[in-house]
């Protein structure tokens, strides 16, 4: 008779991959692959770019599981990795540019909530990738901007800046995108 495991804990995957067991990994690979895909082609604009670093973000994972300590949550330790890779392909690109003015606070009204996922994502990508990428990991990864300067290696007050300035672009595209189904452009 086959047995014909029916759960297989999180916990028990990440300790068989620790020790290498390729049906592990592969475990872990397809659980997370489709959100960190996600995380990378939020920074990346390149669908292919995004799978490429999503690629080489989990080769880093499995070569580093054995520092995971089950101290935090298993997802929030690989988003990192992936948010760090993504920012690595960006700069190795020289595609990031920061720029130090403007640091009011701008807040983004409630009329983004009528956006689908795909105007979402059309709006942050037409954003500059500096202020794109200050913008996904203060609002989307929930980075503080003390974080967010020390892994980007810019002042806290450029990553305030460039959230600033990623708000009120959306905002401006966000008042556009309304004059525009108003017939007012």
């Amino acid at each position: 008779m086959k047995i014909i495991p029916l759960f297989q804990s999180e916990e028990n995957q990440i300790k068989k991959a620790q020790r290498n067991d390729s049906a592990a990994e592969k475990w872990l690979f397809e659980k997370y692959s489709p959100l960190m895909l996600s995380i990378c082609r939020n920074y990346i604009k390149d669908l292919h770019y995004a799978e490429d670093v999503m690629i080489t973000g989990f080769t880093r994972v499995f070569d580093n599981l054995s520092k995971f300590r089950f101290e935090g949550s298993f997802e929030g330790w690989v988003r990192k990795i992936m948010v760090r890779e993504a920012i690595s392909f960006i700069r190795s690109r020289k595609e990031i540019y920061f720029s130090e003015i403007d640091q009011a606070e701008y807040k983004i009204t409630a009329e983004e909530s009528d956006l689908d996922l795909e105007q979402l994502q059309w709006l942050i990508d037409a954003l500059p990738d500096g202020y794109r990428t200050v913008f996904l990991m203060y609002a989307v990864d929930g980075y503080s901007h003390k974080e967010i300067a020390e892994t980007l290696e810019i002042s806290e007050s450029t990553s305030k800046s460039q959230l600033f300035k990623a708000r009120k672009a959306i905002q401006q595209q966000l008042n556009d995108l309304k004059a525009k189904e108003h017939g007012r452009i």
